[in-house]
C-alpha cells in the first residue's frame, strides 16, 4: 500500500511535467532571447514554496554560468528593490498568480523597465497580467489527497527552471570544462 501511493505521487508529478510540453510557446523562447542579450542578469523572486524554487533555480543557472540572483519579494518592498537594475530579467514565480506580496512588488519592477517573466498556474492571474511574458506552469492537481500541498505545481516550476538552465547552458555554448570551473568540489557527472 504505502509504495502503491509513492508510485501513484511520482506517476501523477511525472504527468504535470509532460503536461508542460505542449504548454511551451514563444514566450518561453523570448525569455531565453532577452537572457541572451549581452550583460543580462536574471533575478528570480517568489515567496513560500515557489520562493524555495526560485532559491534552487538559481544555484543551478550560476553554476552553469548564467548570472542569477534570488530577490525576495518582502525585503525588496523594504530596500533590497535597490539591487534591480534596467538590464535585469525578472523571473516571478508563483502558482496561482496571486501572491499579495509578488503583485505588491512587480509594479515598483515594472517602473525600472527591465523584463518581467512569470511562471504561473493562472495565466489569468494579476500576476500574469503584470508581466511582460508568461511561461504556463499549471498542473491539473496536486498530488496531496487534498489537492493543496505545492507537490505537482513545484515540480512543474522546477522543471520549467531547469529547461531555462539547459537551453541556456547550449546557447551560451557553455562546455564540459566550464562546469567543471564552478564545481571545484564534489564528484557530479
Amino acid at each position: 500500500m504505502i509504495i502503491d501511493e509513492a508510485r501513484q505521487v511520482l506517476e501523477v508529478e511525472a504527468q504535470s511535467i509532460l503536461d508542460l510540453i505542449p504548454k511551451m510557446d514563444s514566450a518561453f523562447e523570448m525569455l531565453v532571447e532577452h537572457i541572451l542579450e549581452p550583460d543580462t542578469r536574471i533575478v528570480i523572486t517568489g515567496i513560500g514554496k515557489s520562493g524555495l524554487i526560485g532559491k534552487k533555480i538559481v544555484a543551478t543557472l550560476i553554476s552553469t554560468g548564467t548570472h542569477a540572483i534570488f530577490l525576495h519579494p518582502v525585503e525588496a518592498l523594504h530596500g533590497d528593490l535597490g539591487m534591480v537594475q534596467k538590464r535585469d530579467v525578472v523571473i516571478a514565480i508563483s502558482n496561482s498568480g496571486e501572491t499579495d506580496e509578488l503583485n505588491q512588488l512587480l509594479p515598483f519592477i515594472r517602473q525600472i523597465g527591465c523584463t518581467l517573466a512569470g511562471f504561473t498556474g493562472n495565466p489569468k492571474s494579476t500576476m500574469a497580467g503584470l508581466c511582460d511574458l508568461v511561461i504556463d506552469t499549471g498542473v491539473k492537481k496536486e498530488a496531496c489527497p487534498f489537492n493543496m500541498a505545492p507537490t505537482c505545481s513545484t515540480t512543474a516550476q522546477l522543471a520549467m527552471g531547469d529547461a531555462l538552465a539547459v537551453v541556456l547552458i547550449s546557447k551560451k555554448q557553455f562546455d564540459k570544462s566550464d562546469f567543471i570551473k564552478s564545481h571545484p568540489g564534489g564528484a557530479l557527472g
